[in-house]
């Protein structure tokens, strides 16, 4: 065993030349390529592709349109659009969903601007190209748009003021005397006139605002006890005790109350002229019979109006609210009591029936059904 080992060239350290010499036994064969696969039929070969389409599609991200919120597997021939720098599924968007989201943001108006809502990214629309005449026309457009609504409020601002210059011009009239008035005003420097008479009516409905009546009910209703006078004048019924303090109302807060201030600040002119001329014609100065006739007003009129809100402020402390049951009762009640009266009941029917017998001067009375009482007859013959 030893005498073999030693001798195999594999095993010693010399080096050996070995030849190679190829070999022709049929035993060993050269390498032979692989069996061909099967031929695959063409529904075989559809099914295969139709699986690697899905497996890629599975593979990338779904798409979902923020417009519709439909996905990419409902429309595979749909054409999708990242138009923003959103991320994830809400990047894309059907490009036929986005055009009309744009035209509702834009109203007819190429020049408007459209930003995605979700990050702010202005979209980058872009129009074919247009002729010089539709291009100057489309900047007449853009011009017009820009500069309208200034134009428009300067012209509104303009009409204000001119209306509030002619209103204090012709109060001045009203006030002063129609020749006295022109006499002052032509005698006045016009940038006074300019910026005095459109003052007019703003202090007009400002002096409205301020409303003292308030003041005087808050002071009275303070201090009653020790005013015996102004119980006389003002209703003071009930109002040593009050079961609850009613809420204030805000007359401010109505929308009505806006239009009353603005309308009985200018036509106060108007009511102070009226009143100077049937209370104090006397007076032979316009002004000071104008100005009376205003003051007398405006006290009678916040007279009224104290007495008016005194009466409504114990009507609404006296209030109370009925139970349900109560109230039902009593209304059935007063509707029974204006009912007509029962019609009364019919008189008892007799039927006479007259037999014939063998004495013939003698007649029976039968009485009916309905007339009889406990069985008995209410008629004995």
């Amino acid at each position: 065993m030893d005498d073999s080992n030693s001798s195999s060239p594999f095993v010693s350290n010399q080096p050996a030349n070995i030849s190679i010499v190829p070999r022709t036994d049929s035993s060993i064969s050269a390498p032979t390529s692989p069996p061909p696969l099967p031929s695959s039929t063409p529904s075989n070969f559809n099914r295969t592709s139709l699986t690697n389409t899905i497996q890629t599609r599975n593979s990338i991200p779904g798409k979902h349109c923020w417009v519709c919120f439909a996905t990419d597997e409902d429309d595979f021939s749909a054409c999708w659009v990242s138009p923003c720098r959103c991320r994830g599924t809400a990047k894309w968007v059907h490009q036929e969903c986005l055009q009309r989201w744009v035209d509702e943001k834009q109203q007819g108006s190429s020049g408007v601007k459209v930003a995605c809502p979700q990050c702010n990214t202005e979209y980058l629309i872009v129009y074919s190209k247009q002729g010089p005449l539709v291009y100057t026309l489309d900047l007449i457009e853009r011009i017009l748009n820009r500069f309208c609504p200034f134009l428009a409020g300067g012209i509104l601002v303009g009409s204000v003021y001119w209306t509030a210059v002619t209103y204090g011009a012709v109060t001045i009239m009203q006030i002063l005397g129609h020749k006295e008035g022109l006499s002052v005003m032509e005698k006045a420097d016009p940038l006074f006139l300019l910026i005095g008479l459109p003052t007019i009516p703003i202090v007009l409905i400002l002096g409205r605002m301020i409303r003292w009546e308030e003041a005087v009910l808050k002071f009275w209703r303070k201090h009653s006890s020790k005013l015996p006078l102004m119980n006389y004048l003002f209703p003071s019924e009930r109002t040593s005790y009050l079961p609850r303090v009613p809420t204030e109302r805000n007359g401010n807060s109505n929308p009505a109350s806006l239009t009353r201030l603005i309308c009985g600040g200018l036509i106060l002119p108007t009511i102070a002229t009226i009143f100077g001329k049937f209370m104090f014609q006397r007076v032979h100065s316009n002004f000071q019979r104008t100005l009376l006739g205003g003051i007398a007003f405006i006290v009678l009129k916040g007279t009224a109006k104290i007495y008016y809100k005194q009466s409504q402020y114990i009507r609404e402390a006296h209030r109370e609210i009925l139970n349900y049951e109560t109230t039902a009762a009593a209304s059935s009640s007063h509707y029974q009591h204006h009912l007509p009266p029962p019609p009364p009941p019919a008189p008892p029917v007799t039927t006479v029936e007259v037999h014939a017998y063998d004495n013939a001067n003698e007649i029976f009375v039968v009485p009916s059904p309905s007339s009889t009482t406990n069985g008995q007859s209410p008629l004995n013959f």
